[in-house]
This record gives C-alpha cells, sequence and structure tokens, in this order.
C-alpha cells in the first residue's frame, strides 16, 4: 500500500508533529522535509525516549515519528507509556534502519501505528504522516509478515485463537484484506459494499481480535496461524 495521500484541506490547522532520534541530523532532516509542507508542522525534538515521553504528553501532538534505537528508555517502552497513559494519544510511527528489526515488531504490537525505514523516500514519509494522522495504519503486507514469522520460527505451531471462531465468514475475509495493506476504500471497491459497511467489519474485526488498530489485528492474526494458513 503505498503511504501518498492529498495534503490536508485548506483551512485545517496543520498536523502537529514530535520527532524523537537521538542523531541530530536525522531529526533536523525530518524537520527539514516534513515543515516544506504547508499541512505539516514540527512542534517538539526529542534525544531520547526519556525525553519524548513528558514531550509527547505536554505538546499532544498528532503524530510521533519514534526511532525504535534510543538510550535511557527506546522506542518501544517510549511508544508503551505513551499509549498507556494519555487519554488521546498521538499516532505512533517507529523509525528503524532495518525491516527485519525485533525492535519494530515488538513496539508494533505496543500499539504503534506503523513503522518506516530510514531510507524512505521524502514523498513517502509526508504521505505517511498524513495516512496515519487520518487514521488509517501504515501496513507494509510482506515486513509484517517477515516479523510476524521471524518472531514465531522455531516453536511449535500456534493453537486456533479463540476469536477466530468468533468471527464471521466477512470479517474473516475483511482480515485477510486487511493484512495485504487495503484501505477502507479499496475494501469496499473489492468487497462491493459501502464505506460505512466496511468500517463496521473493521470494528468487529477489532473488537472480537482484541487490537487496537489496523496493524494489531494482522499481527494478531499472523501470530495465532490464521492468515498462515492461508499463505
Amino acid at each position: 500500500m503505498s503511504p501518498a495521500s492529498p495534503p490536508s484541506p485548506a483551512g485545517r490547522p496543520p498536523l502537529r508533529i514530535v520527532l524523537a532520534d537521538d542523531e541530530r541530523m536525522v531529526r533536523t532532516a525530518l524537520r527539514v522535509i516534513l515543515e516544506a509542507e504547508p499541512d505539516l508542522e514540527v512542534v517538539g525534538e526529542a534525544a531520547s525516549g526519556a525525553e519524548a515521553v513528558p514531550l509527547v504528553r505536554s505538546l499532544a501532538p498528532d503524530v510521533v515519528l519514534m526511532d525504535v534505537r534510543m538510550p535511557e528508555i527506546d522506542g518501544i517502552r517510549a511508544t508503551e507509556q505513551i499509549l498507556a497513559t494519555m487519554a488521546e494519544p498521538p499516532r505512533i510511527v517507529v523509525v528503524t534502519t532495518f525491516e527485519n528489526d525485533a525492535y519494530v515488531y515488538d513496539a508494533l504490537r505496543a500499539g504503534a501505528a506503523g513503522f518506516l525505514l530510514k531510507r524512505t523516500d521524502p514523498d513517502e514519509l509526508i504521505g505517511a504522516v498524513r495516512l496515519v494522522a487520518r487514521g488509517d495504519s501504515l501496513l507494509f503486507p510482506a515486513a509484517v509478515r517477515a516479523l510476524a514469522v521471524a518472531r514465531t520460527a522455531g516453536g511449535p505451531a500456534p493453537a486456533a485463537p479463540a476469536w477466530a471462531a468468533r468471527l464471521t465468514d466477512r470479517e474473516a475475509d475483511v482480515l485477510r484484506l486487511m493484512a495485504t495493506g487495503l484501505s477502507n476504500h479499496e475494501l469496499s471497491e473489492r468487497l462491493g459494499v459501502g464505506p460505512q459497511t466496511v468500517k463496521t467489519h473493521v470494528a468487529a474485526v477489532l473488537a472480537k481480535t482484541g487490537s487496537r488498530d489496523r496493524t494489531q489485528a494482522v499481527i494478531a492474526a499472523y501470530e495465532g496461524g490464521f492468515l498462515m494458513k492461508k499463505s
């Protein structure tokens, strides 16, 4: 799924972003890219997870770009603390150097909306921020699957998750399509149903899998072997 999306409508306040990365040059590069867009505003920077948590709580941004590996408190713990202590937490995108980083998988399980590679080009970065800000998850299906497989390799085959039996056939189809990275609009077109019906199905999938968002639902499906059977 491409994260590209159109800018926010004129007149809407810019999306407020916090950058958390222990490398000043990385933060500076991200700020330059993001603030070149009229609908994006970097409102704060942190050099560690320990700095990021109170900063995010005080600024209440829309989106946080969170480096996975940082001193004192890494991006995973910072993500957990932010999501656990804010009534309306921001959307958090973890940033990493490698696709096969186990830290990324843990951050996604903790509730991050998705992840980006540090080599992501500027257009994809900008599109990703807009995408998660409107409530979608930033799914890279092949990478999420690879991370899930790596984390479960070598162990016994997972037992079928209890929630699988509670899914209707249509909800099961929706979950499988979510795992391919389709947006709600794309799900609507693929299934031949209206957008509101898709939202209802997605909400049911999240509730039955006990997931905060689409990314967690897909991870739960891989971990429980629900999607592996269809591969």
